[in-house]
């Protein structure tokens, strides 16, 4: 008769560690929350107020004036949140910074209720202040749902591409400059 011989190994298998709760939050995740939170606030601010303003009186803000001020909070919220949060400011940002594994998945949730707090709270701060202007920030269709369609798949395209291109680029992060 022949006899096997099992291994300590096969007589107790351990099971494969789970990653802790620190490790998919770690302790700076609600400071990176609220950064989120604050970031998405100004930016909806800034820009539809801005937008809001220049749609009644141009003389207060002009279209360029408007224009700029979306870059410069969109500039600003990068150098004032990207270290803390990576300022994201966007669900679209969070989702596609998921899908190519740059940004942990259970993470995304947080970060989306974080900018669409963000984001109503400032179209409610706009309502308040702006209170006579009713389409503060708003945009108006002229054109058909198709073309429509097609401009915002164009537009977001633009800005995932880019937003790609620049954040998760690690050639052009070097430690060599």
């Amino acid at each position: 008769m022949a006899t096997t011989e099992v291994s300590p190994m096969d007589q107790n298998p351990t099971p494969p560690k789970q990653p802790s709760f620190q490790q998919h939050y770690p302790p700076d995740f609600p400071r990176k929350v609220f950064a989120e939170t604050i970031a998405t606030y100004l930016l909806v601010f800034v820009t539809c107020g801005s937008a809001a303003i220049c749609s009644v009186d141009e003389h207060k803000i002009s279209r360029l004036g408007a224009s700029v001020a979306g870059g410069l909070i969109v500039t600003v919220m990068i150098y004032a949140v990207g270290h803390v949060s990576g300022a994201h400011m966007n669900p679209a940002v969070t989702l596609a910074f998921a899908a190519v594994r740059h940004f942990p998945w259970k993470q995304v949730p947080f970060y989306g209720a974080a900018q669409l707090t963000g984001a109503i709270s400032a179209s409610f701060t706009l309502r308040v202040l702006l209170h006579p202007i009713k389409h503060a920030g708003t945009t108006s269709p002229s054109g058909s749902d198709l073309q429509a369609l097609i401009m915002e798949i164009v537009v977001t395209f633009s800005m995932m591409f880019i937003t790609s291109a620049v954040a998760t680029d690690t050639k052009a992060v070097s430690s060599n400059h």
